[in-house]
């Protein structure tokens, strides 16, 4: 009778395991089907630039000059150049769907190093990896080699975050990223190592999608060239130098060569959040243009 109780006991104890397998693997399965949806990514891109963003379709009439690239994305994020009033993408060019991640459900504690810095997991995020591969002149040694692992790799360049707020003229991220004589602690581009400071609303952007119905925090995940980074004095700042002086050209080569951001990371946003859920609206983003033109005159 004990054997029979005990035996009764293990079963239930493997149909709840089993059961709560199930439920993760569904949960993972809604997650991957909801962050691959082409829509979906368009309506981020086009929060993060604050600029209309369709899908490339070769039979309508687009110039090459509306053909939004990754290296365009990047630059216009850091330096907020964008002139165009209408971009498109072709998706497979811009995003690599290979090197995506799901931080959502992270349970792995495990440190990690990258570029022999800690490099803290974005928990609880979806990482849409942006196609970097074979980009730049100097190779791909900037990334490191893929895969899972705790340690660093020879060349590699450590992690960090930025967000893409228009009202980010208070703290690390200023508007549109910038550039500017306002910086906190020189003129430049700023990131942080920690995920923490760039998921604070005030940095993060947000936005709600006409998609899904919900709403979501977008923030780039980067690596930058610990050979130009300077340290602030708080630690979880750091700078990238750039002097006002600089032509614009020269301030393109200094972003390309000192931080590229590699992944878009974006998190479904809950009811006690307290973020502005419409900050990716029209509204939104006339309301941040307000504050970040008031903000000049403060």
């Amino acid at each position: 009778m004990l054997n029979q109780t005990y035996s009764a006991e293990r079963e239930s104890s493997a149909h709840t395991h089993r059961e709560q397998d199930k439920k993760r693997e569904t949960l993972l399965s809604y997650s991957l089907t909801m962050y691959l949806d082409s829509n979906l990514k368009i309506e981020v891109l086009s929060s993060l630039l604050g600029q209309i963003v369709q899908p490339y379709n070769e039979k309508g009439c687009v110039t090459s000059a509306n053909i939004l690239s990754v290296d365009d994305f990047h630059l216009y994020n850091l330096l907020g150049k964008a002139y165009v009033r209408e971009f498109f993408i072709d998706e497979k060019d811009f995003f690599d769907p290979e090197y995506d991640y799901d931080f959502t459900d992270l349970s792995d504690s495990s440190q990690c190093m990258r570029g022999d810095e800690l490099y803290e997991r974005p928990k609880g995020w979806y990482r849409m990896a942006l196609k970097v591969k074979g980009k730049y002149p100097d190779g791909n040694t900037w990334l490191g080699k893929k895969g899972w692992r705790s340690h660093s790799v020879p060349g590699e360049w450590p992690v960090s975050y930025h967000g893409t707020s228009l009202e980010g003229a208070k703290g690390i991220i200023r508007s549109h990223y910038t550039a500017g004589d306002r910086a906190m602690y020189g003129r430049g581009i700023y990131s942080t190592p920690d995920i923490h400071v760039a998921d604070r609303e005030d940095y993060a952007k947000t936005f709600t999608s006409k998609t899904t119905g919900k709403s979501y925090k977008v923030i780039l995940q980067n690596r930058i060239n610990p050979e130009k980074r300077v340290i602030c004095q708080r630690s979880d700042y750091w700078l990238i130098p750039v002097d006002k002086e600089v032509s614009t050209k020269e301030e393109k080569q200094i972003v390309e060569s000192s931080i590229r951001p590699y992944g878009i990371l974006i998190k479904e946003l809950n009811d006690d959040d307290g973020s502005d859920k419409d900050a990716g609206s029209l509204g939104g983003i006339i309301h941040s243009l307000f504050s970040a033109v008031n903000s000049l005159f403060s």
